[in-house]
């Protein structure tokens, strides 16, 4: 196919995509009442990100495939003049600066000044003299340019997917120079060649650029949308991050909205009463993001049914949580349940009854779950004999932080009341001496050790999935009634996006 039939072909199938994308992404008159977790990029973050353009159009600049040039004129006393340019390449790029601007009309304006780029490569003539005389030539070539390069970035909708287009792509040259053989005075044949193929290369080059940084641009998309999805993804549980509305582009931020369903096996959760509008959000930050209790309350279920809720104390944890003080008291009702084994014969297991219930309120997450405690101790050569079993209904609220890397769960009032009470020691439940210091137990130690742990486990969670690449600056996490809001400013790890461009062009 010529490279004409390819062009036409190509415009078809974008064509094909655009009507396709329109069709898929109607989202009704209230899409946000299906909007689960919600993205705001502001200005500043914006500002920043710009400062990778420079990486981003290089890699566009040199990974554009440049097809030969050909062209032919009649000159006057020589005749016909036909000239073949191929294996142009970039030899050289340079970017001054970059400019960035979020335009009402969902719109991303980016501005690339005094792109100075050189392209080498080798100039095949050839002509038919009046007389006739012919002649044929190759001589290499380079090209000094200097262009701004404009880009209207839009973001779509497609298959419930956000996509970026990038094709609203002009070059502006402010200089095309041709030199041939490294002869860089002014001479006829530069003139000539100079003259007969400036126009076809502006073009060439305007088209080739444009459609690497289209090409570029939506691969960035994905590579974000993949980073996202992996984030939100762990094993069998699944966030999805399908649309729920169109992007929304102002002066001050970028918005998409995402579903935020949460998938696990046979298990999905359903959302038709969303809380979002965009005037929960501010822009005082760098990035946000909005979750919604129902998100959450998902994850939380899913987590359950994945046996995830479980949690196992031994050793000097566990004697840290049984020897939390030292009174007569303590050592009386530790000496009943243990009966004289060691902690380092003995183990604790702590686990999840049912689905925990969880309520986002001004104070903090309020999580109330019906949770089984057995205490078992590990005779040596003899089977583990139980030797304290509960059921307690716990209602905690937690305020979460993030800093340091880490998220911190902080327990602040809670209340527990027992639903099932068994102890070897006292079958009869006749003494309170062994109830009262537990309770006390469960309240002051055993609560913060709960929540320390899984504080630490969606920190190592969450680092392996990359967060700790991210220098994130002064977060907060602000919760209000049904949803909770992540503000936070950032500094971006510039060698993700350079490991990215590598591996990928």
């Amino acid at each position: 196919m010529s490279w004409a039939g390819r062009m036409i072909l190509g415009i078809f199938r974008v064509l094909l995509v655009l009507v396709h994308a329109s069709a898929a992404c109607d989202f009704g008159p209230f899409p946000y009442r299906a909007t689960g977790i919600v993205c705001r990029m502001t200005k500043p973050a914006a500002l920043l990100l710009n400062q990778e353009t420079a990486q981003v159009i290089q890699a566009a600049f040199r990974n554009a495939k440049f097809p030969n040039i050909t062209g032919e004129r009649s000159v006057r006393l020589l005749g016909k003049v036909a000239y073949e340019l191929t294996n142009i390449q970039v030899n050289g790029l340079s970017i001054e600066k970059s400019e960035v601007e979020l335009k009402e009309n969902n719109a991303i304006y980016i501005a690339i000044k005094n792109v100075t780029a050189s392209f080498k490569g080798t100039l095949t003539y050839g002509y038919a003299g009046a007389w006739f005389l012919r002649l044929f030539h190759s001589v290499d070539f380079e090209i000094e340019s200097s262009i701004d390069l404009q880009l209207d970035i839009k973001l779509m909708c497609q298959e419930e997917k956000l996509v970026a287009d990038a094709s609203d792509c002009y070059l502006t040259f402010h200089k095309l120079t041709l030199h041939l053989q490294g002869d860089k005075e002014p001479g006829w044949l530069k003139q000539l060649f100079t003259d007969f193929i400036s126009f076809t290369l502006k073009l060439v080059l305007k088209r080739e650029v444009c459609k690497e940084i289209n090409s570029v641009a939506q691969m960035l998309a994905n590579f974000v949308l993949d980073l996202a999805g992996n984030f939100v993804r762990d094993k069998d549980i699944v966030v999805d991050l399908s649309l729920a509305a169109g992007s929304l582009i102002r002066t001050g931020y970028v918005e998409s909205h995402h579903k935020g369903l949460v998938l696990f096996k046979n298990y999905s959760s359903t959302l038709s009463d969303s809380l979002f509008s965009p005037s929960l959000l501010t822009e005082s930050r760098m990035l946000y993001f909005w979750l919604s209790e129902h998100t959450l309350s998902s994850l939380a279920s899913a987590a359950f049914l994945d046996g995830r809720l479980v949690l196992t104390i031994r050793g000097e944890k566990l004697q840290a949580l049984f020897e939390m003080e030292d009174t007569e008291a303590q050592r009386k009702a530790v000496q009943m349940i243990f009966q004289g084994t060691s902690y380092n014969d003995s183990v604790a297991k702590v686990w999840s009854l049912a689905h925990p219930q969880i309520s986002l309120q001004p104070e903090g997450t309020v999580v109330k779950s019906l949770v089984a405690v057995e205490v078992s101790t590990l005779p040596a050569g003899g089977e583990p004999l139980v030797v304290l079993y509960m059921e307690k209904e716990i209602t905690v609220t937690i305020q979460a932080a993030y800093a340091e890397k880490r998220l911190i769960l902080q327990p602040l009032d809670s209340s527990v009341e027992f639903k099932v009470f068994k102890c070897t020691a006292d079958p009869s439940g006749d003494d309170p001496s062994v109830q009262n210091f537990l309770q006390n137990m469960i309240s002051v130690v055993g609560i913060p050790e709960v929540t320390s742990g899984i504080g630490s486990h969606l920190t190592s969670l969450m680092n392996n999935k990359g967060l700790n690449l991210f220098d994130i600056i002064n977060p907060e996490i602000i919760t209000r009634q049904g949803y909770v809001i992540v503000q936070l400013d950032f500094d971006f790890p510039h060698h993700l996006l350079l490991d990215f461009l590598q591996k990928s062009l």
